[in-house]
């Protein structure tokens, strides 16, 4: 893998992971739904992971939670469009999470700095208009289905092979497309068309997805996952999704996706200090 990362504007040299802010402007995410709904609320939010120290802000218009119903292109486009135009001059990388070619297209257009698409660039239209722009960054997800029915019988012969051949396939697509190499990231899709089980041996094995030569991007915030393994409401998972990250981190996780930006800042922090190489005895 590289050790230079191209985001639009940034160049990341990931000697550290990248922690990744969520902001959700819908009113039906599945762990803050209407809290950030209105593109203010969602611009005043943003400014406060900015704050807590993200490095990218994950900007959403629509809900991929299990179950979740499709909204339209004119309303998402109306949730997101404003926030990637208020936020265009900070310091962080702007990443707008959808799978509609139109709005991945308006959104490069107001500046944001990546797609981050939950069908892993499946449409040709995708893929055509992230090869034209000459530098975002791109992340590819894994998903078993489709949003509404992802969860209802998962089933894999083997999930991290499985994961681990789909990703490379949409990479190798997207590079003959003209995409650079050092523009791609790749994501398992945990919770994404996986079993507890499947999720939990995808997070075991995640070097297996990083030795694929990509920066990976971990999303395990908050997630049911985490939930079924601590009996915790969503609201009370900070503690079991911090313990996923650091897990995701030792195997070679490059990019943290994150509802709580400062705590998880604070234990990744200690862990580098740990991991630091050296003779200083001090």
């Amino acid at each position: 893998m590289s050790d230079k990362w191209l985001c639009g504007r940034f160049e990341f040299m990931l000697k550290r992971p990248l922690l990744m802010g969520i902001v959700n402007v819908t009113p039906d995410s599945f762990s803050d739904g209407g809290e950030h709904a209105t593109v203010q609320s969602a611009i005043d939010h943003a400014h406060a992971l900015i704050k807590e120290g993200a490095d990218m802000i994950d900007i959403g218009g629509e809900s991929t939670r299990p179950g979740a119903s499709a909204v339209s292109i004119d309303d998402e486009l109306a949730r997101v469009v404003p926030v990637v135009r208020a936020l265009r001059d900070e310091p962080v990388a702007l990443s707008v999470d959808t799978c509609k070619p139109e709005v991945m297209r308006a959104v490069l257009d107001a500046g944001a700095d990546m797609i981050n698409d939950v069908t892993g660039f499946s449409d040709s239209r995708s893929q055509a208009i992230v090869a034209k722009h000459a530098n975002c960054g791109v992340c590819i997800m894994h998903m078993q289905g489709e949003p509404r029915t992802m969860q209802v019988n998962p089933q894999y012969g083997d999930v991290v092979a499985e994961v681990e051949q789909y990703l490379l396939g949409q990479a190798h697509q997207l590079i003959e497309l003209g995409v650079q190499k050092n523009r791609l990231t790749l994501d398992p899709g945990f919770g994404f068309g996986k079993t507890v089980r499947q999720n939990y041996v995808l997070l075991r094995e995640l070097n297996r997805i990083v030795k694929l030569s990509y920066p990976v991007l971990l999303g395990v915030s908050r997630k049911s996952m985490i939930g079924a393994i601590t009996g915790r409401s969503v609201d009370q998972r900070l503690a079991g999704s911090i313990a996923a990250a650091l897990a995701g981190v030792a195997r070679g996780a490059a990019i943290i996706r994150v509802h709580d930006v400062a705590a998880t800042k604070d234990a990744l922090d200690v862990w580098q200090a740990v991991e630091e190489r050296g003779d200083n005895n001090e």
